[in-house]
């Protein structure tokens, strides 16, 4: 009876290879092959008031067809279907301040845009702000700003296998390479091309990167991710008498500075007594970068930890739309503000 609810299904398929050759007068000749591939699956479930509600699921990485086959889609659809099913008659997330355990596919999509977008130096420079905005992470910020509780920490990682943003060199030939972003909780590193590395008396870690030999390339992220911490996510939840998990981002929007966010999330469950209770549908939450990951107090360990592509990071005009990966695991968060029906 709950699947007659599902109007719409959707597949998605993406394999693409890229062959490049960088030469430069310094000598350089270096050569690389790239190949990504990706799956998402959606479902579509209507009420009888004809309001809708989409579940999905997906992933992309650098790999072959065995990635695609490992996603395991046909039992995935059946969970996504059923879940797409119940959620559309589950009631409201509440609103208020909450405690949240958030899942790794919504960390990753918040390093990418609270932690990603503003350590780009060359929005920080105000090189770049036409499409993707500025940042508030000024030099003078480096090596002293509190970004998180001290249980943070985050890595730029070139290296990191299967990451889209994984590469031998950028487009500007500089090598792959990790670098340090955020230290038990204090920000420490920029992502940086050569000249707007230059600008602040540092060198290139390697994130000039384009899209095309035609485009120029910008300060664009590579795979940015929140290191784990300890413990299984069964331990985040038994440490939450009351508050709520919520799984999958559905949208999001973010000031120009990446100070402020919204999202929200396709799914949303009640814990209570440090157990996952009821679905509820439209979580939503907001909040200001620092504080939000300076109420962070608890990381999953490295057994929850999980890489997730994002094939389209925008940036640029014209548009360069660049793939990146961020790892996560789930986390627990106290005192976020819910912005729900009730």
């Amino acid at each position: 009876a709950s699947h007659g609810r599902i109007q719409v299904s959707t597949s998605t398929l993406h394999c693409s290879r890229f062959q490049k050759r960088f030469v430069n007068t310094l000598g350089a000749d270096l050569r690389q092959e790239i190949t990504f591939v990706g799956a998402w699956i959606a479902a579509i479930a209507r009420d009888n008031t004809g309001y809708t509600y989409r579940r999905s699921y997906g992933d992309m990485k650098q790999g072959g067809w065995e990635y695609i086959e490992a996603l395991n889609l046909q039992a995935e659809a059946e969970r996504v279907g059923q879940e797409a099913a119940e959620l559309i008659v589950a009631p409201w997330a509440p609103s208020g301040t909450q405690t949240l355990v958030l899942s790794s596919d919504m960390i990753a999509l918040m390093v990418h845009e609270s932690c990603g977008h503003p350590t780009e130096l060359d929005r920080v420079l105000g090189w770049e702000a036409a499409f993707a905005g500025t940042s508030f992470l000024m030099p003078d910020m480096l090596g002293n700003f509190q970004y998180g509780a001290p249980l943070v920490n985050m890595t730029a990682d070139s290296l990191l296998p299967g990451g889209l943003g994984t590469f031998g060199w950028d487009e500007e030939g500089t090598p792959a390479q990790r670098t340090p972003i955020v230290r038990e909780g204090v920000f420490t590193g920029y992502l940086t091309s050569r000249e707007s590395a230059r600008a602040i008396g540092m060198q290139s870690n390697g994130c000039g990167r384009a899209t095309s030999w035609g485009r120029i390339p910008l300060v664009r992220m590579v795979n940015l991710s929140l290191e784990p911490g300890g413990g299984s996510f069964d331990n985040l939840i038994a440490g939450v008498d009351d508050g709520l998990y919520v799984e999958t981002p559905s949208s999001w929007s973010l000031d120009d500075k990446r100070m402020n966010f919204h999202f929200s999330a396709e799914l949303c469950r009640e814990i209570k007594g440090g157990k996952l209770g009821g679905l509820r549908k439209g979580a939503a939450f907001q909040g200001r970068t620092p504080q939000f990951w300076g109420a962070v107090e608890g990381i999953a360990g490295p057994e929850e930890w999980r890489v997730w592509g994002f094939p389209h990071c925008a940036k640029g005009e014209p548009l360069q739309l660049c793939p990146v990966s961020h790892g996560a695991s789930p986390i627990l968060v106290r005192g976020v503000a819910m912005s729900g029906h009730k």
